[in-house]
């Protein structure tokens, strides 16, 4: 026997109205959407005019929802405004009708209270737009009627979106955070340090987020977003919330991101955007790449070499001396043991990925290479000194590639003699499971270059963004600005870590809050980004944090040695 699906009604199609009902729609419920805005249903016919959504009717009259089994209030976050829907939706719809406010900040018992009819009201707070396995905090009053939450509950099931507990405290938390971490993206975009596509790219695959900046302005709504970070600029005088100038630019002429069709994408139909990066083809043989040395015995090199020898490239690993070039080519067979056994790579590629591995403590040992890539110390002076030496040792024409996560790729390849022929190439880590490589040309590097960089990377598997030699590059950039405002919030005497952690997790669907990536980057590690970003910008979010600096003098450095903000 099919089961009853209860017939919705949503007034107002902003962002989290639309949302709500192309989500409906695709579960196939009956949906009743009211706007007062005549141009706003116009545009939100015309784009379900291909789908066939006979299910879905649109209207001016919120009268058109009283006939609705439970109806879903999406005005804007005003109080006066919500409180008279409520009122209206309560007055017109039959008694015991479940009615849902997605107040995010407004106080929902009050509201309720104000409609007339507190036992069949309740909240559905998002922190940001929904998506089908979203979050979701379903929020009753001590009014509320057990039918009531039972209805809303049963809804959320049908929709897929994921239920959560988030403290409002934590959640505005969680909310500044992100909005400045948002407008420091637009920033960039607007610089043009990075294009649109390259910054939402690299903090998808760099940090494993569901969308990029620029893609989520566009869900949220750029309308949306200007008023809350004005409102966050206004309350704290905080100029890391003053909106991008591109962002008040995009609202003035209209486009408002994926409601309207336009924003920094253009949208032609409900979800994704139409103009975003496609996948590239992977290229053909003729990359002019046949053989790679990597320099360095740590990590990064380790990893690196291993990725290009599964690949099928013969890689030389050059070490400072013969038992750490042992030592790491035994660390990468132990790497493709464990590969092998979690299903990554098959014994028959460990087996050819170890022949084609040799190990050296010579700098000359990369002599025949067409592709020297340099994986050292974070340290400029040793950086520039290594590229002297690959510049006299390398054979005329190889391209030579800094792995620097935040130095000057300049001045490498200044110190080569051939900086024509270098390039940023920032693996992440760990190397062979990273897809995302950022990958920086300076005004010296050469379109043949670069070309070949980009093409030697899809070889390998991964994503390629471009960025300009600037300190941090993409992902290090609008990562550590966000992390040392966390940290910074530790000053405060409510700040709550763990709180904060889950409202970034259970509201914004990132895969790890805060604190709990710094102890997995590392602490030392990202006290030592933090200086050379404040170095390089003298930016207050850059600034190398008190905390950060006490915990590490003291040997807490996070998951490595299990003692750090969130790990024991």
């Amino acid at each position: 026997m099919t089961q009853h699906r209860p017939v919705v009604g949503i007034v107002g199609l902003g962002t989290v109205g639309e949302a709500l009902l192309g989500m409906l729609r695709e579960t196939g419920h009956e949906v009743i959407g009211v706007d007062s805005d005549p141009a706003v249903l116009a545009r939100l016919r015309k784009r379900l005019e291909d789908t066939g959504s006979a299910l879905v009717h649109l209207t001016e009259d919120t009268a058109g929802v009283y006939r609705a089994d439970l109806v879903i209030e999406a005005v804007p976050e005003d109080e006066v405004v919500k409180t008279e829907v409520l009122r209206r939706l309560h007055t017109g719809c039959a008694d015991g009708t479940a009615v849902v406010t997605t107040t995010s900040s407004l106080p929902l018992t009050r509201l309720a209270i104000a409609s007339g009819r507190p036992g069949d009201t309740m909240g559905l707070r998002f922190l940001a737009p929904p998506l089908p396995g979203g979050p979701v905090e379903p929020v009753p009053t001590a009014m509320t009627s057990p039918a009531t939450v039972a209805a809303v509950g049963d809804l959320v099931a049908r929709l897929g979106l994921t239920p959560v507990a988030v403290d409002a405290r934590h959640g505005a938390d969680a909310t500044a955070l992100v909005y400045a971490y948002l407008n420091r993206a637009m920033t960039l975009y607007e610089r043009g340090d990075a294009d649109r596509d390259s910054i939402d790219l690299a903090m998808r695959l760099g940090c494993g987020l569901p969308a990029g900046p620029l893609e989520l302005l566009d869900r949220i709504g750029l309308d949306t977003a200007l008023s809350a970070l004005a409102g966050l600029w206004t309350r704290t005088g905080d100029d890391s919330f003053a909106p991008a100038p591109v962002l008040t630019r995009l609202v003035r002429q209209g486009s408002l991101g994926q409601k309207s069709g336009h924003g920094f994408y253009t949208y032609d139909g409900l979800d994704a955007p139409a103009d975003a990066r496609r996948s590239a083809p992977l290229p053909g043989e003729g990359i002019g790449v046949h053989r790679i040395g990597v320099v360095g015995s740590g990590t990064m090199a380790r990893g690196i070499a291993e990725m290009t020898s599964v690949a099928g490239f013969p890689t030389v690993l050059v070490a400072r001396d013969a038992d750490k070039a042992s030592g790491a080519l035994a660390q990468i067979g132990e790497s493709l043991e464990r590969g092998v056994r979690r299903g990554r790579v098959t014994s028959r590629a460990k087996t050819g990925a170890l022949e084609l591995l040799v190990g050296a403590d010579d700098i000359g040992a990369v002599g025949g290479c067409d592709l020297v890539i340099e994986a050292v110390v974070e340290d400029l002076d040793v950086k520039r000194a290594l590229f002297a030496r690959l510049g006299a040792a390398c054979k005329p024409g190889a391209l030579l590639a800094t792995t620097t996560s935040s130095l000057s790729v300049t001045a490498c390849a200044e110190a080569s003699g051939r900086p024509s022929r270098v390039v940023g190439m920032h693996f992440f880590n760990p190397a062979p499971v990273m897809r995302l490589v950022e990958l920086v040309r300076t005004e010296a590097t050469s379109e043949e270059s670069a070309d070949t960089a980009r093409a030697l990377c899809e070889r390998l598997g991964r994503t390629t963004v471009n960025c300009s030699d600037r300190a941090g590059f993409i992902v290090n950039y609008l990562l550590f600005s966000y992390l040392g405002r966390a940290v910074n919030l530790l000053d405060r005497h409510d700040a709550d870590i763990a709180g904060i952690d889950a409202a970034i997790e259970q509201g914004f669907g990132h895969p790890m809050g805060p604190f709990a990536l710094l102890d997995t980057i590392g602490l030392d590690v990202s006290l030592a980004v933090q200086r050379e970003l404040y170095k390089a910008f003298r930016e207050p979010d850059f600034a190398p944090s008190p905390v950060l600096e006490q915990l590490v003098a003291a040997g807490w450095l996070g998951r490595k040695n299990r003692k750090g903000l969130r790990s024991r």
